[in-house]
């Protein structure tokens, strides 16, 4: 290249983007390796949109790969390379705004689906752990072992809540609310307690079914200690969940009747819990989010139970320490067990906070039929098709139930 004219458009030489985007492209035309000049040289003039090539002799294309620039096309005297103008700034950054968006929705709803995934393991994984170690591995300790799952939770929510700040550190202000949060541990350690005591009678799928009922004793507890009455239609959705459950326990081929009671003993404690903890810690100053509220119920629950572990069960430290000497496989079955236990809390509080309450409903609903079909899968306990139609039944009624719940206070709104 001998001569190159700059033709800028007036009033501003350099101002423009496109004049500088239009040199260096042609610069870097006029250099590649895709054409080559047949003779001496040529004269380019580059305005602000456009670049016009003016061959003092032929150019030609390899392998014709440009036709516009093929010294055999009609106007060869003068090509035009078409530049495209620069979009404005406010263009651009809407791009680059759109960009993210999409992006940060991408990994937030993956992040979502990682926690809800972890929730539905940590959830089944406790429960087919513990009917692992109760009825077939042969720890039947139940107290114990709930006490192990205190202790763990205890530890574990301290770390999250006082170390790694996972959540705002909340202090308790009195000792009324002290009272009221050690009335919370009596009614979690009786629910959890019978939970893991019935797996030792009755096999997963049926513990699932009879759990589901729990909004039915939710209903009644508001009842009879706040006086809060529903809408009729909502307790006439509570019919089906009872009915399943009626045909559920009529066709278990494992039916065991110390086991039922046990369960439905936990069923109401759960329910009689989430009553009780929306009375006794309404005010602003005496509410815990869940995570703190298990870091001072954990300790409680486990001072609370072990005295009950050593009354009942005998020297079950004892027999643990003896048995984890020969077989040490039991020390790796109760830490992992205790751990997921833990895991069970923290999900829960993930799941509700990045997800919306009917969600949380929903997935909660599916998540005791996904249990009942894994604890079939695995341990094979027999099933009948009238229980399948039980649980499937009593499922209905709770979805019922919560659709139900939810227009009446759209109503009363």
């Amino acid at each position: 290249i001998t001569s190159v004219q700059l033709i800028p458009p007036p009033p501003y030489p350099y101002s423009s983007p496109s004049s500088i985007l239009a040199c260096s492209l042609s610069f870097s035309l006029l250099r590649s390796p895709l054409y080559s000049a047949a003779s001496p040289p040529h004269f380019l003039s580059i305005h602000s949109s456009m670049v016009v090539v003016e061959p003092g002799q032929q150019w030609t294309t390899r392998r014709n790969s440009y036709p516009k620039l093929d010294s055999h096309s009609p106007d060869h005297h003068q090509v035009l390379l078409e530049i495209p103008p620069t979009p404005p700034s406010d263009a651009r950054n809407s791009l680059s705004s759109s960009a993210f968006s999409l992006s940060s929705y991408s990994s937030a709803s993956v992040v979502t689906a990682g926690i809800v995934g972890a929730w539905y393991a940590s959830n089944i994984g406790v429960l087919l752990l513990n009917k692992y170690l109760l009825s077939i591995y042969g720890y039947r300790y139940p107290i114990f072992l709930t006490t192990l799952h205190m202790i763990s939770c205890a530890v574990y929510s301290s770390a999250a809540v006082l170390w790694l700040r996972l959540v705002p550190a909340q202090h308790i202000h009195s000792r009324r609310q002290l009272l009221k949060i050690l009335s919370l541990s009596f009614i979690f350690c009786f629910s959890v307690v019978c939970g893991n005591a019935s797996l030792r009678y009755i096999p997963v799928s049926f513990n699932q079914a009879i759990g589901a009922t729990t909004p039915f004793f939710t209903a009644i507890f508001s009842f009879l200690i706040t006086c809060r009455r529903e809408s009729p239609i909502v307790y006439f959705s509570l019919l089906p969940v009872v009915l399943g459950i009626v045909v559920a326990s009529n066709s278990e081929p494992l039916f065991h009747l110390l086991g039922f009671f046990i369960c439905v003993g936990s069923t109401a404690g759960r329910a009689l819990k989430s009553v009780v903890q929306g009375i006794i810690l309404t005010s602003e100053s005496e509410k815990l989010n869940s995570m703190n509220l298990l870091m001072y119920m954990a300790p409680m629950a486990a001072a609370i139970l072990l005295p009950f572990s050593l009354y009942i069960e005998g020297n079950v430290a004892g027999v643990t320490v003896e048995k984890a000497k020969t077989d040490w496989f039991i020390v790796f079955l109760l830490i992992g067990n205790a751990t997921v236990a833990y895991l069970v809390n923290l999900t829960n509080f993930l799941v509700t906070k990045h997800t919306s309450a009917l969600t949380l409903q929903v997935l909660g609903n599916a998540k005791a039929a996904v249990a009942a079909v894994v604890s079939v899968l695995i341990f094979r306990n027999p099933v009948t098709v009238m229980g399948m139609v039980g649980f499937g039944v009593t499922i209905m009624g709770v979805v019922l139930y919560s659709e139900a719940r939810k227009r009446a206070k759209l109503t009363a709104h």
